[in-house]
């Protein structure tokens, strides 16, 4: 039963959802009293140590639960009502959710069983299949409760193995076990990981009585209301769970030599020049390169080496990925598609320096690091960070404790007072970090160049700069801007005068505004068969919610901005290329690569951007962006030219990250992809 301090705390709640927990009783119906919960729990989200929403779980007298969710995040987040019904097993028999998603999109789902016949209807799909009791249906849009519930039947399966509907095989194992105490309170808890739904197992606790107890991530999650001050002590558990799943992959994944390794045979993708060169050998020994030059010139040096035959490939160096957010889970995923170097442009600061350490070490299978902190300013919108600035002396200290840390950028976030802008860049500056970040609420593109920002992310927010500032403006004014305006004219003028870098996040933007709910995200369209099914139905959510006749304004805002990019970068303007993804986001710069393509400019001239060009904005070329004697030793092995077809950047063979070799077919298997199918060609897409 709750505690008096959930009822003190939630009865205004239960009595605004009162309606809710009332759905579809018959007394209602006659009009007598709503149906009262046997039992109810209240959880709280905890997101960057601030309460942003909740989940509220009531148990009714015939065992069915009734569940309300919400949480805010920036102004996005879903608000979901479900109920669920199950067999005594504790399987669902009976499913029904509606509300809205995170992007606001409308949801309305519906699974049933009849007879032997079980069926589903929600956003993207529906479907029938045969019950016999023994297959666990996953919502499309599902209240945190329901992989819990999918926990607690797996532990009372014999060998923890349940079919899952519509698609997939789910498997469980216990991962950790810890007494908590709050007060007087003490209660065990457990990590779960449930594997076969997504590419990572998927974490879960349950209580000692298998109820839901939480569900956390790096920088907050959800738990049970009474015990959300040991919030931190389980992400410390779930994070060493992830770290011995991190160490195992990179024991028996890397290759470290003893001896030299002799590249020889390829064609070398030479990035500062931006040819291709033929008959070029490259000579690696531990973590550097040797020498580069060709297999005559280089024999002698090479004598002990070990040979690399790569007749018929091309060698480049590693790629970056200029706008990451990384999290341990999806950190092999970036050395799968050749990302050996990433930005992070916005992560918990212990979380992220502990990843580092241990990527460094050779402790997880990740990309090199280079750190960029965020700072936001406090109210509804603000971004999940505890780095908070409201003041003068809160923006210069912010500053200051990332300069300290090493980091070499700071990223201003959307709530930041504008009053305290130029204070964080004047410091920032003093400090020697770039400043880049999201137009603040109060100002215009204009407005933050001009302030002094080095750098500004997302297309969307150069149009924003053309028309009055609302949060859909650019779906709804973006059709009716002309490039070709003297406004236009001028603000890529003052862009190119500041020597401004433009990061541009196409790929995020074409699914925010062109892909349309059922429609696989296009980034993912082409290894979609190769994906686990769940991990495949969360590309088929689609973008924002599109309002009754606003189809085609939405579809040329997209288009407004990739016409807009060949714009900025014949005026000399400097471009990089990320992602801003989480999830396979090595993946989706591949795609972000090719839209630049697409977009007007060619394929070396997008090669060199996401190495050398990055490395030199970030001031590492004299280490990294290239293959030249003694730069580090990330380099990529493809098959095809890149350079006359961009898509061939996808056919990777081999990666060598600081030396270590990794065979790209191996590495795909063990994240957890599905080999391709044979007839798919090996790869398809944009060429210039």
């Amino acid at each position: 039963m709750a505690s008096p301090k959930f009822w003190s705390k939630c009865l205004p709640i239960l009595l605004a959802w009162g309606p809710w927990l009332s759905l579809g009783c018959s007394d209602r119906s006659r009009g007598s009293a709503p149906e009262k919960p046997v039992s109810a729990i209240w959880y709280q989200v905890m997101i960057a140590g601030r309460s942003a929403g909740f989940q509220l779980t009531a148990i009714m007298k015939d065992g069915e639960r009734r569940l309300s969710f919400q949480y805010n995040d920036r102004g996005r987040g879903p608000k979901l009502s479900s109920r669920i019904k199950l067999t005594d097993r504790g399987i669902p028999i009976s499913v029904e959710t509606s509300g809205n998603n995170e992007l606001k999109a409308a949801v309305e789902e519906r699974f049933s069983v009849v007879g032997r016949k079980a069926s589903w209807r929600n956003r993207v799909e529906s479907g029938e299949a045969a019950f016999t009791g023994d297959a666990f249906y996953l919502s499309f849009d599902p209240v945190p409760e329901e992989i819990a519930l999918l926990a607690r039947a797996l532990l009372h399966i014999p060998d923890g193995t349940l079919h899952v509907l519509p698609d997939g095989v789910a498997r469980i194992r216990t991962a950790e076990e810890v007494r908590l105490r709050v007060g007087e309170q003490e209660k065990t808890a457990v990590l779960y990981l449930i594997e076969g739904l997504t590419l990572s197992p998927t974490p879960i606790w349950l209580d000692q009585e298998e109820t839901f107890f939480a569900s956390v991530f790096a920088w907050g999650g959800i738990i049970r209301e009474d015990w959300v001050d040991t919030l931190p002590e389980l992400i410390a558990l779930q994070q060493q769970a992830q770290a011995k799943s991190s160490a195992d992959l990179a024991l028996s994944m890397g290759r470290q030599r003893r001896r030299p390794l002799l590249l020889r045979g390829g064609t070398l993708f030479d990035a500062e020049a931006g040819t291709m060169v033929r008959g070029m050998a490259v000579l690696l020994n531990g973590n550097r390169i040797v020498q580069v030059g060709p297999e005559l010139r280089i024999k002698a040096a090479a004598r002990n080496a070990e040979v690399l035959d790569l007749a018929g490939k091309t060698i480049l160096p590693g790629l970056w990925d200029m706008h990451a957010h990384l999290f341990e889970q999806d950190a092999a995923s970036y050395v799968v598609f050749g990302v050996t170097t990433v930005r992070d442009l916005a992560n918990d600061i212990d979380v992220l320096s502990d990843l580092r350490q241990r990527i460094d070490r050779r402790k997880v299978v990740g990309p090199r690091v280079i750190s960029a902190g965020i700072i936001d300013g406090p109210g509804p919108l603000a971004a999940p960070t505890k780095v908070l600035a409201d003041t003068e002396e809160q923006a210069r200290a912010a500053v200051d404790r990332y300069a300290d840390l090493k980091y070499e950028q700071i990223k201003i976030y959307s709530s930041v007072r504008r009053e305290l802008v130029p204070i964080i860049i004047q410091q920032a500056h003093r400090r020697g970090l770039r400043v880049s970040g999201h137009v603040p609420i109060s100002m215009t593109a204009e407005d933050a160049v001009r302030a002094g920002f080095d750098e500004l992310q997302h297309m969307n927010l150069l149009l924003q700069n053309l028309r009055s500032r609302t949060r859909d403006f650019t779906a709804e004014a973006a059709p009716e801007i002309d490039l070709r305006s003297e406004s236009v004219k001028a603000l890529i003028g003052l862009l190119r005068d500041k020597n401004i870098v433009i990061d541009p996040t196409l790929t995020i933007l074409e699914r925010l505004y062109t892909t349309r709910t059922g429609q696989m995200w296009p980034a993912f369209a082409q290894i979609a068969d190769e994906l686990p099914p769940l991990t495949r139905r969360l590309f088929l959510s689609g973008g924002l919610p599109v309002p009754a006749g606003k189809d085609e304004h939405y579809l040329a805002a997209f288009q407004r901005m990739k016409e807009m990019l060949p714009m900025v970068h014949d005026a000399g303007i400097r471009l990089v290329a990320g992602t801003d993804a989480v999830g396979l986001a090595g993946h989706v710069l591949h795609h972000e690569l090719e839209l630049y393509v697409d977009a007007g400019l060619t394929p070396v001239t997008v090669l060199q951007m996401a190495t050398i060009g990055a490395a030199r904005i970030m001031k590492h070329e004299a280490e990294s962006g290239s293959i030249s004697p003694g730069k580090l030793a990330d380099l990529i092995i493809v098959e095809g030219d890149p350079t006359a077809r961009i898509s061939d950047i996808r056919r990777i063979r081999t990666i060598i990250k600081d030396g270590v070799i990794y065979d790209a077919a191996k590495l795909r298997h063990a994240i957890g992809l599905r080999p391709p199918p044979n007839n798919r060609p090996a790869a398809s897409g944009y060429t210039h």
